[in-house]
């Protein structure tokens, strides 16, 4: 009995402490605001702890009108049109080479030269022949018996003169035909010999003055021949003979190649040729210069459809003074196909998609604007804005992809 009144006492000590601390811990306490005791100088340090937006760094253009340039895309192929292989006219052996492969030549320079001896006594002995049918005929005119009748009256010469004017006037105008012509001359021809107004012609044929006189004319052309001159200026390339072989006539030597002007072939779908203008720009983008964009022109359209891929040729001439393109080299040709003016443009860069919408951010007064646009025709570089945008107005082309509308934005 002692026992259980011990336990119930001590019970009684334990509740009672555990309501004193209950009370002890809900007691409330004073409230004490953060800068109480703090004064003026605290309150302005808090305010001056307030963060400060700090403006976003972007570039910007405005808004222009210009030309919007839709450019069709086409595989094409470098060649040249000054390209020939030059041969020998004349036999002989090559007395001089004077070219190596990639040399520069000029218009008119001396390439290769062959022996000349043989065609220099040829020329001689022509030339004496001449010379000696010549004098017979000087001799025969100076001490010979005049043989030739009394001339026609100038008046029949002047009327034979006439008529052949005009059958040759009606020729060249293709009033007759080339029969009637050549009768029309062949009559002339005897009516003036017959006037004697071609004796001294006639009398160098019949002594064989004539003859010697062309084959004189042929020699100094062989001898001529003997030398290998450029017809304009290129590059060599393709050499194929040694000096001293003996080459043939019409032998291959060497091939001369210009250049500086070189013609790219583009192969253009059917359905697009009607697209094509000449005059139009190129951009032309060979994989040998990847980070170069070479400019060209359009100088003709073939008037034939190949019917194997249904592509019709399109001729671009691009300038190529550092010789930087090859013949035979492949480029991505992209050809000026619709020129629209007077289109309000924004470039690509600035466009946003959002939501499904396009957008821009224009700058005004240093926020950045949110603006849907409405676009309408559109290039890999510019856009063409309909509405949501004014001509003039500053459009953000980078530093705006995390942008929010009235941001703060700084240009550089």
């Amino acid at each position: 009995m002692i026992f259980k009144r011990g336990v119930l006492g001590a019970s009684f000590i334990v509740m009672a402490a555990v309501l004193v601390l209950f009370f002890v811990i809900r007691k409330p306490q004073a409230k004490t605001p953060d800068n109480a005791g703090a004064g003026p100088a605290a309150s302005g340090q808090a305010q001056a702890q307030k963060p400060v937006e700090t403006p976003i760094a972007v570039r910007v253009v405005e808004a222009r009108k210009g030309e919007l340039i839709i450019r069709l895309k086409s595989p094409g192929e470098a060649v040249t049109t000054r390209k020939i292989v030059m041969k020998t006219e004349v036999a002989g052996v090559i007395k001089e080479l004077k070219v190596k492969e990639g040399l520069h030549v000029k218009a008119g320079d001396l390439l290769a030269a062959l022996d000349d001896e043989k065609y220099r006594l040829a020329l001689e002995r022509q030339r004496a022949s001449r010379l000696r049918l010549l004098s017979e005929m000087l001799l025969e005119r100076k001490f010979g018996q005049p043989t030739d009748r009394p001339g026609a009256m100038p008046e029949r010469i002047a009327k034979v003169n006439e008529d052949f004017a005009v059958s040759e006037a009606g020729f060249r105008k293709g009033l007759i035909s080339l029969a009637d012509f050549e009768k029309a001359s062949q009559d002339h021809e005897i009516a003036l010999i017959e006037s004697g107004m071609k004796r001294e012609e006639v009398r160098a044929a019949s002594k064989g003055l004539t003859q010697a006189e062309i084959d004189v004319k042929a020699g100094e052309l062989d001898l001529q021949k003997t030398s290998v001159k450029a017809p304009f200026a290129g590059i060599i390339t393709d050499i194929s003979v040694s000096p001293g072989e003996h080459v043939e006539a019409g032998r291959q030597l060497f091939t001369l190649v210009n250049i500086s002007e070189i013609k790219m072939i583009a192969r253009v779908l059917e359905s697009e040729v009607g697209k094509m203008k000449a005059g139009r720009e190129v951009d032309l983008r060979f994989s040998a210069y990847p980070d170069k964009t070479f400019k060209g022109q359009v100088e003709a359209i073939s008037p034939v459809v190949n019917p194997e891929d249904k592509t019709c040729a399109v001729h671009v001439v691009v300038e190529n003074q550092q010789e930087e393109i090859k013949p035979g080299m492949h480029a991505e040709v992209e050809i000026a196909a619709e020129v629209h003016k007077d289109r309000l443009l924004v470039p690509q860069d600035a466009v946003l998609l959002r939501g499904g919408r396009k957008l821009v951010f224009v700058v005004e007064e240093g926020l950045a604007k949110w603006r849907y646009i409405e676009v309408g025709l559109e290039n890999e570089s510019y856009a063409e804005v309909l509405d949501g945008v004014k001509e003039g107005e500053q459009v953000i082309v980078e530093g705006h992809f995390t942008l929010a509308h009235d941001a703060r934005v700084l240009i550089i």
